[in-house]
């Protein structure tokens, strides 16, 4: 019977999730020469063909499909198996990669790093939009993936941490604080001050009023490149936006700018945390998760 070591069949999860020695070679971080050869010498070891080769790339066979299955299954298990060990000598020092989105980088993430801090653990946060935090799960250069749109891709794992609410705001004095509300239909057809496309609160407002039978949203009025921006552009008079209650609960309690309520839908998104498919969390990702469960339960 072949044995095969565990960098042999991180080496075919990585060619058969990525479809490319290239990309497996970047997620990796091993030549492309190294992993095409450690293909091959797996193949000369089960002695069958595990992947098929074209010029776009690598696709698993029927039996490269059944290799790689175990070998994931492998993989979580000694993944376990290691997190087992640590905890025979618990100590500080245990160190996770972060991505999230920005509304929940400013606004939820810090009480979770606290509290990790608490136990010596490391927190390396990356602070991008949620399009970007999906492509660093998939492509594994982060432990765990924190994101703020309402369709979370069906190829990672996820689980929703918190809610959030989307709230119309306007500078004080603007013709929209005097109407005391709006319809979504009419705010989707309303220029507004906005993040870039792929940013998760535009992304999950579009795709609310796409829920609500509203296809199309107007051609952002200006389009800046953080939330802070965009509450600055509000309460300087620039014009309304659509932004997390998060975000703005203070500018509002304090008069920096006003809400307008939308009269017929409430605009609710889950905050979701977001992990590689077919992964097991251990150690620090699975310690973190626990805090942001805790500390932000859906429905707050």
């Amino acid at each position: 019977m072949p044995e095969l070591p565990l960098d042999a069949l991180h080496v075919l999860s990585a060619v058969a999730d990525s479809g490319s020695v290239a990309a497996a070679s970047a997620r990796l971080g091993v030549s492309p020469q190294a992993v095409s050869a450690r293909v091959r010498a797996v193949e000369r070891r089960v002695g069958v063909r595990l992947f098929d080769r074209t010029t776009s790339g690598m696709s698993p066979t029927d039996d490269g499909r059944r290799v790689t299955a175990w070998a994931d299954e492998l993989l979580a298990a000694a993944a376990v198996f290691a997190d087992r060990l640590d905890s025979l000598t618990p100590g500080p020092g245990r160190r996770i990669r972060v991505a999230a989105s920005l509304t929940v980088a400013e606004h939820l993430v810090p009480s979770w790093m606290v509290e990790s801090a608490a136990t010596g653990d490391v927190v390396d946060l990356a602070v991008v939009n949620s399009s970007e935090v999906v492509e660093r799960v998939r492509n594994g250069t982060v432990d765990l993936g924190f994101v703020e749109t309402t369709d979370v891709p069906t190829d990672l794992e996820s689980r929703v941490v918190a809610r959030d609410e989307l709230v119309l705001v306007v500078p004080p004095g603007h013709e929209l604080a005097r109407t005391g509300g709006v319809r979504l239909a009419d705010l989707a057809a309303m220029p507004l001050i906005a993040r870039e496309a792929g940013s998760g609160t535009r992304t999950s407002f579009e795709r609310l009023c796409a829920e609500h039978g509203i296809a199309r949203t107007a051609p952002p009025l200006h389009v800046v490149p953080t939330s802070a921006g965009v509450r600055a552009a509000v309460i300087a008079g620039t014009g309304p936006a659509v932004l997390s209650v998060l975000a703005v609960r203070d500018d509002i309690a304090l008069g920096r700018v006003t809400q307008v309520r939308v009269e017929d839908v409430r605009l609710v998104r889950p905050l979701s945390a977001v992990w590689r498919s077919g992964s097991t969390l251990t150690g620090l990702a699975r310690d973190f998760l626990d805090v942001a469960l805790r500390t932000s339960a859906p429905g707050r």
